[in-house]
């Protein structure tokens, strides 16, 4: 028999009879890394996972409120347009549905048959041509005054004064539908014809907004 110290037995000594042999372990040391190195894989997985699950939800609920939101904000190119119709056919009577009463608050003469024809040439119809009430005789300044019933500021009023650019547009309690262009103290003519013209027609035929311009 012999006494032997083989390594990894502590320091201990065995002895050895026959043929059998101490049991040999492991250092513990290597079993703990292993089992830290799958334990922090295992850790390192599941919050990936549940970041990227995370960044789904959310999101996906604000790509769903931002389409919900641009689908309420543009409307279908059709329904936009036919709105759109509806409105300036609603709002911009054409110039031969109104009656247009001319009248001089200037000490000029003849201002208010000369401007009537104008614009009866142009479309308008014809009321009172004459000189301005007491209230308003001589004391237009600028080139003129439009007055309606408060019913006309979104529609007549709007029409004519395309044809007299920069005028006052004033309301009053007056029953009836007719309007005053009331001349004043700087007014030389109406609007060029052709000037006028264009004005009526973009009030009454929008142009569309250009698709590089539109935020749908």
């Amino acid at each position: 028999m012999s006494m032997l110290t083989p390594p990894g037995m502590g320091g201990k000594k065995y002895r050895i009879t026959g043929d059998r042999y101490p049991r040999m372990r492991r250092p513990r040391h290597r079993r703990r890394i292993v089992l830290s190195l799958v334990a922090a894989a295992c850790a390192l997985g599941l919050a990936g996972w549940g970041t990227l699950q995370l960044i789904d939800v959310f999101g996906g609920r604000t790509r769903t409120a931002h389409a919900a939101q641009d689908k309420q904000k543009c409307p279908d190119g059709a329904e936009a347009d036919a709105a759109q119709a509806k409105t300036a056919a609603r709002k911009l009577p054409a110039p031969g549905t109104l009656t247009v009463n001319v009248l001089n608050a200037t000490p000029r003469s003849g201002l208010a048959k000369r401007t009537a024809d104008d614009l009866q040439k142009r479309g308008f119809k014809i009321g009172k041509v004459g000189n301005a009430p007491a209230a308003y005789d001589k004391k237009v300044k600028g080139i003129g005054m439009l007055l309606g019933p408060k019913a006309a500021v979104d529609g007549p009023l709007k029409v004519l004064a395309t044809q007299l650019t920069g005028a006052q547009q004033k309301t009053d309690d007056r029953k009836g539908a007719e309007l005053d262009l009331i001349i004043g103290d700087s007014f030389k003519a109406l609007a060029p014809q052709q000037a006028a013209a264009k004005s009526l027609s973009l009030l009454t035929h929008p142009s569309p907004v250009p698709a590089a311009d539109a935020k749908c």
